[in-house]
C-alpha cells in the first residue's frame, strides 16, 4: 500500500466513493460498488456482511484481486464471519490474517469496520492486505472515512426499499385486483404511475352496482404521494357504496364533491402531508410533491398549497346492457377531466360529456350526467391527463385532436390492442417517458 497514494488520492478516492454511491437504491447494488472501490486500490480482497433483523448476518459482497480466489475466499467466509464488538462503532480494528492462504493469500494485515448509520448497526466491512504487518494509520483512517459512506449508502436503500414496499401494498389495495366481466362489453386498462415509491393520484375502478348496472370510474387526485392516496383510498368505496344505493351519475358526484369538503378529509390528508415533511430529512430529499393541475383551478383563488390533494377531476358513467346485440345504454359525467371518446366501427370519432368543475372545488355544485347508446362494434375510450399533456417539446400529445386521431385508427381492434395501440402512440409521441401518472380505460360492445 503506497502511503504517497494515500495522502495523494484520498480525497479523490472518497470524492468518487460518494458519487458511485450516492443514488444507489438497491443495497446489493451498494455492497457490489464498495468492493469494486476497495479492490485492488486499499485492498487485495475484501467481504461484506449485511446485518439483519430476522436471522443471521447475510455475505452479500466478497471480492479478490485475483478473480480465481473469489468461490474460495467466499466458502472461507461463511464459515468465519467476523464478530466485531459492539463497542466499537465504524472504527476500523485490527483483525487475524486468515488461515487459509488458498482463499486470502499470502499474509497480511486485515482490517474489520461495523458499517453504522444514524446509530444503527447496518453490516460489516472486512478487508486484508497482503505483505504488511499493519495496516498504516492513514490507510485505517481512510477505510473508516470510506465505511462511514457505504453505510449513509446501506441506509438510503434501505429506506428506499421500505418505502417502495409500502407503496407497492398501498398500491395494490387502491386499484381493483381483477376487472369484473361486463356482459356484452369488452373492457382494457393501462395504468402507469411515475416513480417508484410512490402511490399514483390516478385510479381506476369497474364494479357491478346492481339491478344490471356496470360502473366505471377514472380519476385523478391533484398531486401524488400518500397525501393522494388518502384521497383515492376514501374516494373508491364512497363510489361503491353511492351507486349502490341507486344514486345516478350526477347525484353521485355531488355527495361525492360534499363529502370531499368534510373536514375529516381534510384532516386526514393533513395527516399524510405531515407524513411526507417527517420524511423530506430522512430520505434526503422531498418524499412527496404536490401540485396544481393545469388549468384545473384558474379563476379559484386557491393557493398552491394545503389541501390540494382534496381536489379530484374524475370520469364517473353507468352502463346498462340493452339486451343480446342491441348493445348498452351509456349514462356519464365529467368533473374536470378529459372528455371521453366513442369510436364508430367505420373510423369516425365523436366526443361525449360536457366539460364541469373539478371535485372539491366548490360546496353548492350541481353535476350533470349524458346518456347515450353504444352499439356492438362502438368503442368508448377514457384517459387521464397524463395521455393528452404528455409533451414533447412544446406540445401536447391532444394537441389538434393528437387523440381522436390516434384512436381513429383503432377501427376493428378488440379493447386490449386499442389500448396498446394508444399506449404505443404516446410513447411515440416523444423520447421522454410520460411524466405525469397515465391511466386509461376501454370499453367496446360487442
Amino acid at each position: 500500500m503506497d502511503p504517497d497514494w494515500i495522502q495523494r488520492g484520498a480525497l479523490s478516492f472518497l470524492a468518487e466513493a460518494s458519487d458511485l454511491l450516492a443514488g444507489q437504491f438497491d443495497e446489493d447494488m451498494v455492497t457490489s460498488l464498495a468492493g469494486q472501490l476497495l479492490v485492488p486500490r486499499l485492498a487485495d480482497w475484501c467481504a461484506i456482511w449485511l446485518d439483519s433483523t430476522s436471522g443471521p448476518p447475510r455475505l452479500a459482497r466478497v471480492w479478490h484481486a485475483s478473480e480465481g480466489r473469489i468461490e474460495g475466499l467466499r466458502r472461507v467466509l461463511e464459515k468465519e464471519p467476523p464478530q466485531v464488538p459492539a463497542a466499537v462503532r465504524g472504527s476500523a480494528v485490527e483483525w487475524p490474517w486468515p488461515a487459509d492462504p488458498a482463499a486470502y493469500g499470502p499474509g497480511g494485515a486485515a482490517l474489520a469496520c461495523r458499517l453504522v448509520a444514524g446509530g444503527r448497526a447496518l453490516g460489516t466491512l472486512l478487508l486484508g492486505r497482503a505483505g504488511l504487518v499493519r495496516m498504516p494509520a492513514e490507510a485505517v483512517g481512510l477505510v473508516e472515512d470510506f465505511a462511514r459512506r457505504v453505510a449513509l449508502a446501506l441506509a438510503s436503500a434501505r429506506r428506499y426499499t421500505r418505502q417502495a414496499t409500502i407503496s407497492r401494498v398501498l398500491q395494490r389495495g387502491l386499484l381493483p385486483s381483477v376487472i369484473p366481466r361486463i356482459p356484452g362489453v369488452e373492457s382494457a386498462v393501462v395504468y402507469e404511475p411515475t416513480g417508484d415509491i410512490s402511490a399514483g393520484g390516478d385510479f381506476y375502478d369497474v364494479f357491478p352496482a346492481g339491478d344490471g348496472r356496470w360502473c366505471f370510474v377514472l380519476g385523478d387526485v391533484c398531486g401524488n404521494g400518500p397525501e393522494a392516496a388518502v384521497v383515492t383510498g376514501l374516494v373508491r368505496p364512497w363510489l361503491r357504496l353511492l351507486a349502490r344505493e341507486g344514486y345516478g351519475v350526477g347525484e353521485v358526484l355531488d355527495r361525492l364533491n360534499q363529502l370531499l369538503g368534510e373536514e375529516a378529509v381534510e384532516q386526514a390528508v393533513e395527516g399524510a402531508a405531515e407524513a411526507v415533511a417527517a420524511g423530506v430529512e430522512a430520505v434526503g430529499g422531498p418524499a412527496g410533491v404536490v401540485e396544481l393541475m393545469d388549468g384545473g383551478l384558474v379563476g379559484t383563488g386557491l393557493p398552491a398549497g394545503g389541501g390540494v390533494a382534496r381536489f379530484l377531476s374524475l370520469l364517473y358513467g353507468e352502463l346498462e346492457p340493452l339486451g343480446e346485440g342491441e348493445g348498452v345504454r351509456c349514462t356519464l359525467a365529467s368533473a374536470g377531466h378529459p372528455l371521453p371518446l366513442v369510436l364508430r366501427p367505420e373510423g369516425e370519432v365523436r366526443t361525449v360529456a360536457a366539460p364541469q368543475i373539478l371535485l372539491g372545488v366548490v360546496d353548492d355544485v350541481t353535476y350533470e350526467s349524458e346518456s347515450f347508446d353504444l352499439a356492438p362494434g362502438e368503442t368508448l375510450l377514457c384517459v387521464t391527463d397524463g395521455v393528452t399533456e404528455h409533451r414533447s417539446g412544446d406540445r401536447q400529445f391532444d394537441d389538434e385532436d393528437g387523440l381522436a386521431a390516434a384512436f381513429a385508427l383503432c377501427a376493428g381492434l378488440s379493447a386490449r390492442e386499442v389500448a396498446e395501440r394508444v399506449r404505443q402512440a404516446v410513447d411515440e409521441f416523444a423520447a421522454e417517458p410520460p411524466d405525469d401518472d397515465l391511466a386509461m380505460l376501454v370499453l367496446k360492445v360487442v
